[in-house]
């Protein structure tokens, strides 16, 4: 009986030799991942299985000499999943947060990505999870293009120039065959060139800075939005062409009467369901809906039903019709689910596995307990 156990671990250079960074493929390995959602053929934490994760919620004042404090992006999670069909593995995201992390050289968020044997438990391999978070995110919005936006869509816009809006574009590329401009607006106007210059070159598009968060939204078939939890855009209806497109992987203030009228479709919405009732436990004081509250207003003051709430998950296994119209528009809000990490990072590993990448690790040759 063999009880040896290694696992591999990949660094991001790895990863990257590996085809992290493969946007079409991403794209396509988050399609397989939202069928399976839509059949229901994976698991996430909670007792539902469909809570985002585990995070801890630092205190307004220290209750120890050097505890953290509550801040903006300032977190520790766990996001936890299993995940079935060809992928049939377990897998987590462990990440801290801090928003103060780019001024000392780093990313606002480290991550890590474990996946494991769902039999015996065995973790199959830890890697970075930087690249995989970025990359799977911006996929999602992208599929939703495939998806949900017109066929003949040729114009995107794209709200901030960060790491996200980058992977968005690159997604919204992969599932927009006529895709062909792209207007890109961010509250740093040299950040919004640079990320114009770099894009362009990269996807072979004519990518171009706006001045004005309205100029990345009129006559935009699709538009995707990635701001700062800091800034959250308010978007106005009248914007937004018949027919178009938005993919949020962040919040943003639309007006009510938009959220009525548009078809609104979410990544899994029983995890947003479940974010509301974390939120309503809380001292009224501290409510706070982590994303959409415009959304969860209008449901909890009867104005809307969760029942007017599409899932992605039913649109890509053929459950739900993408659009009913040419002319109807579509918001799509997604939230980021553990399933998507352990699709990606398990599909990379795979990849890494056949190019004899990574470096093995020996947890052990025999365990002393057992």
């Amino acid at each position: 009986m063999d009880q040896k156990v290694e696992f591999v671990f990949l660094s991001q250079e790895e990863m990257i030799e590996a085809g992290v960074l493969d946007m079409p493929n991403c794209v396509a390995v988050m399609d397989k991942t939202f069928k399976l959602l839509g059949e229901g053929d994976c698991l996430m934490g909670g007792p539902s299985g469909q809570h985002h994760g585990m995070k801890i919620h630092f205190p307004k004042e220290a209750r120890g000499p050097r505890m953290p404090v509550e801040g903006p992006d300032r977190r520790f999670m766990s996001l936890v999943s299993y995940l079935g069909g060809d992928f049939h593995v377990c897998g987590t995201k462990w990440y801290g947060s801090n928003i103060e992390n780019p001024a000392r050289g780093l990313p606002r968020s480290i991550l890590l990505v474990i996946i494991n044997d769902p039999e015996t438990a065995a973790p199959l391999a830890i890697m970075d999870g930087n690249l995989i978070s970025a990359m799977r995110t911006g996929a999602v919005i992208g599929l939703g293009a495939k998806y949900l936006a017109r066929k003949d869509a040729e114009v995107a816009g794209v709200i901030a120039a960060g790491v996200i809006g980058k992977t968005s574009l690159m997604a919204l590329a992969a599932g927009m065959p006529n895709l062909k401009e792209v207007r890109v607006f961010d509250i740093d106007q040299q950040k919004a060139e640079a990320f114009s210059r770099e894009m362009s070159e990269k996807l072979g598009l004519k990518v171009q800075a706006v001045d004005r968060l309205e100029a990345a939204v009129r006559e935009c078939d699709a538009v995707s939005s990635a701001a700062s939890r800091i800034k959250v855009p308010y978007l106005e209806p009248e914007w937004f062409k018949p027919g178009a497109f938005l993919g949020l992987s962040s919040d943003a203030r639309l007006a009510e009467g938009f959220w009525k009228e548009a078809k609104v479709v979410a990544d899994n919405w029983q995890m947003h369901l479940e974010w509301r009732e974390e939120t309503l436990q809380l001292p009224e004081a501290d409510r706070k809906f982590p994303l959409y509250e415009d959304l969860h207003e209008l449901i909890l003051d009867g104005r809307m039903q969760d029942a007017d709430i599409f899932e992605m998950g039913q649109v890509v296994s053929g459950q739900v019709a993408a659009r009913d119209s040419e002319t109807q528009q579509i918001v799509y809000i997604t939230g980021g689910m553990g399933i998507e990490d352990s699709a990606w990072g398990y599909a990379v590993y795979e990849q890494a596995k056949a190019k004899g990448l990574g470096q093995k690790l020996k947890l052990w040759d025999k365990p002393l307990w057992y």
